[in-house]
């Protein structure tokens, strides 16, 4: 018996996707945009090139090196100490994209390793937009590989 309404209910799913498909064919078809649609109140992004100085980064990248460490590495390395910040470039590609400035330290872990790391501070690149955004590596602890080779895409 189950058997016999499998058999009716196939023909029907059939003739009801051919139905839909028909229908679809007699829409209206896609149309440009009208002159008050086209570009109203979309004045795009106005980025003033308002980036904080290498140093007001240090204390998230201290914190956010922390987290990672111990919370996806279970490590319990943490940065002591930064030497020799300096900035690598400032918006170094053209205008129109998001202000960033690249910089470059040394810093001391707890195991007593010296390292590099390279960041970018980011306009409106925090949480949502707002306020400014880090972005960072620290040579030879990019485990997941993410700015890989050698923090190389954390550069500019």
């Amino acid at each position: 018996m189950r058997d016999f309404f499998r058999s009716l209910m196939r023909p029907v799913g059939g003739a009801a996707l051919g139905v839909f498909l028909g229908l679809m064919a007699f829409g209206q078809a896609a149309q440009a945009a009208n002159p008050l649609e086209l570009n109203f109140w979309l004045s795009g992004p106005r980025y003033d090139g308002r980036v904080k100085d290498c140093e007001a980064a240090l204390g998230t990248i201290t914190h956010q090196f922390w987290e990672k460490e111990s919370a996806h590495w279970n490590s319990s390395l943490k940065i002591t100490a930064y030497g020799q910040i300096r900035e690598t470039a400032f918006r170094p590609w053209q205008s129109d994209n998001i202000p960033r400035r690249y910089c470059s330290a040394d810093v001391m872990l707890s195991d007593g390793k010296l390292r590099q790391v390279h960041y970018s501070l980011i306009e409106d690149g925090g949480f949502a937009g707002f306020g400014q955004g880090v972005e960072w590596c620290v040579t030879g602890l990019d485990r997941n590989w993410a700015y890989n080779p050698g923090c190389k895409a954390a550069r500019p």
